[in-house]
């Protein structure tokens, strides 16, 4: 039988709580997990069910939300989040990733975060999720992954400034964020030869050195030798060529030099079916694409779509890795 998914409550100022609970309504059962926070966060008249063990949530989600409850010292307002707050948030991602290694739970699901808040309330030190997450797995090195029915796309690198990305961006990392991507899409989604696109650093992939030299430098270089290594890889390609119909068709993912370069063309194509997974670590992660959106929490308006989808695509991972 599959373990159920843990969810994370992320920043109980913002939307995460509203959404898990729209989710739990909308998916009517048929993802089980449970929602690691405070039932305080929750929207008015969420049905609950308090559980002490995730051997409970399938009995339990017949009543209510299951809900593993890690009271917040604060008094978080929608929209406004408390400094006191940050500590539990952080606490709870943690809490939940030692629930996955322990085998109770077969993946997380982590409802967003605010860094800012996180910062100014706890000196969080990391830029994102993706950098704790690794961080708490000891794994070596994550890589952010959006996907959808429509499109898959990875960073190289994330949450840094644009002016940072050429001197970030190295051979090691690029080599590496590859090579993890490969790994996980055969093992994890289950492709056998991996289709990856890359994207060049600089306008149409430097135009032979007239934009930019780093493709002609050590990128081009670099994808040659991992294609006599057996990758199936594509690139450097100019970005502004790689994401109409035609093109997604001849690729299973892309690989993008920074973040905007990637997650641009994810959310114009598919904005609310957007999926974060983490690839690289020894347990299953997903988010939904989108963050806490303070400007409409509390107002009952929020879409769970982006919750929903990753929950399920949580689960499905977790089916795969079950029957192997």
């Amino acid at each position: 039988m599959i373990k159920p998914i843990v969810v994370s409550c992320g920043e109980p100022a913002g939307v995460g709580p509203e959404v898990t609970a729209k989710a739990y309504a909308l998916l009517a059962g048929a993802v089980p997990f449970t929602y690691v926070g405070d039932p305080r966060h929750l929207p008015a008249g969420t049905p609950v069910s308090l559980i002490e063990d995730l051997s409970e949530v399938a009995r339990a989600m017949r009543h209510g939300l299951p809900i593993l409850r890690h009271d917040f010292p604060g008094n978080s307002v929608e929209g406004k989040p408390d400094p006191m707050d940050a500590q539990a948030v952080i606490d709870i991602i943690a809490r939940c990733v030692n629930i996955v290694k322990t085998g109770a739970a077969s993946g997380l699901c982590t409802a967003p975060i605010h860094k800012k808040a996180l910062k100014d309330g706890a000196q969080f030190a990391y830029p994102g999720h993706t950098e704790y997450l690794q961080d708490l797995a000891k794994s070596g090195h994550a890589v952010m992954m959006l996907a959808s029915d429509q499109l898959r796309v990875v960073p190289a690198t994330i949450h840094i400034s644009l002016t940072d990305v050429p001197t970030a961006l190295t051979s090691e990392l690029l080599r590496k964020t590859i090579t993890i991507t490969d790994a996980d899409l055969r093992t994890r989604f289950g492709i056998d030869a991996p289709r990856i696109a890359v994207a060049g650093l600089n306008p149409h992939a430097g135009e032979g050195g007239s934009m930019g030299t780093e493709e002609l430098d050590w990128i081009a270089n670099l994808l040659d030798d991992m294609r006599s290594e057996g990758f199936h890889l594509t690139g450097p390609l100019p970005a502004d060529t790689m994401f109409h119909a035609a093109a997604r068709a001849r690729y299973d993912v892309a690989v993008c030099m920074y973040h905007d370069q990637a997650l641009i063309p994810i959310k114009t194509l598919d904005f609310d079916r957007g999926v974060n997974v983490t690839l690289g670590l020894p347990f299953i992660r997903t988010s939904p694409d989108h963050g806490t959106a303070f400007d409409i929490a509390g107002k009952g308006i929020a879409n769970p779509t982006s919750m929903i989808e990753a929950l399920k695509l949580a689960y499905r991972l977790a089916h795969k890795q079950a029957a192997e």
